[in-house]
């Protein structure tokens, strides 16, 4: 492991998408395909100055020296894998990511967070897709490859991350680059809880409104108009019906945001 590179490190995992299906549909044939997603990725990465860390069933685990490398080394590989003709017209399609930063080499491998925060980026992504962190953004920003172009996705909570992550992803002119949101939780306007209220607000003045436009005749001037009980068994019906609003909306919005959260 001594022979890994130090200091400013650029990591990518690869990942591919579907792949109980994709082994489903191929049966036998799916050792072929593995197969020749790792030689092909190997290659690509190999020809770009990357290492390879470890590997995983259909997963990759690779660093550069240098940011540019890692992000040519994607590029080429998602290329590689687009033109390769899989078994029974099938399409593998592997999602990537790449994390720069400073981890701390040990006797087994690099240690740090910067590991755990490439992986994540990963597992967030869809086959097919490059995502890059923010600070491996902005390190080749101004020297993509040609036909590369970068989109910012927006800030987004990772598993097991105390920080959120403002993440990039890679254009590449000939493969798609229209995808699913991200697998994770993005960060909610913080106006969510205002537009609740905001509702609540307009149902309760709605309710009020109602309950008391049946009151019975004027009263004379000068003494406060008389409300029959009909009315007010109305109200306290209406109010009844604001907290259980409230408490439907809260219900909603905790159920979204732990769907959010699993998945």
């Amino acid at each position: 492991m001594t022979t890994l590179p130090q200091g400013t490190v650029t990591f990518v995992f690869t990942d591919i998408e579907g792949s109980t299906a994709l082994l489903k549909r191929l049966g036998d044939r799916y050792a072929d395909a593995l197969a020749d997603h790792r030689r092909l990725i190997r290659q690509e990465f190999g020809d770009h100055g990357g290492r390879e860390i470890d590997t995983q069933g259909d997963a990759f685990f690779f660093c550069f020296g240098r940011a540019r490398d890692a992000v040519a080394a994607a590029v080429a590989g998602q290329r590689a894998l687009a033109r390769h003709e899989w078994p029974d017209g099938s399409e593998l399609r592997v999602r990537m990511s790449l994390h720069t930063g400073e981890p701390v080499l040990g006797e087994e491998g690099y240690v740090g967070i910067d590991v755990h925060r490439a992986a994540r980026i990963c597992a967030a992504g869809h086959g097919g897709q490059v995502l890059l962190s923010a600070t491996t953004a902005a390190l080749v920003s101004s020297g993509l490859p040609e036909g590369v172009g970068e989109v910012e996705l927006g800030e987004v909570r990772l598993a097991d991350l105390d920080t959120p992550e403002r993440v990039y992803q890679l254009t590449i002119d000939g493969l798609p680059s229209e995808f699913p949101p991200l697998r994770t939780n993005r960060d909610e306007p913080l106006d969510l809880g205002t537009s609740i209220e905001q509702r609540v607000e307009q149902f309760v003045m709605q309710s009020i409104a109602e309950a008391f436009a049946g009151a019975g005749p004027q009263a004379p001037l000068g003494q406060p108009p008389r409300v029959p009980k009909t009315t007010k068994l109305a109200a306290w019906g209406a109010v009844s019906l604001v907290f259980l609003a409230v408490a439907v909306l809260v219900i909603v919005v905790l159920a979204v945001l732990l769907v959010r959260a699993l998945f």
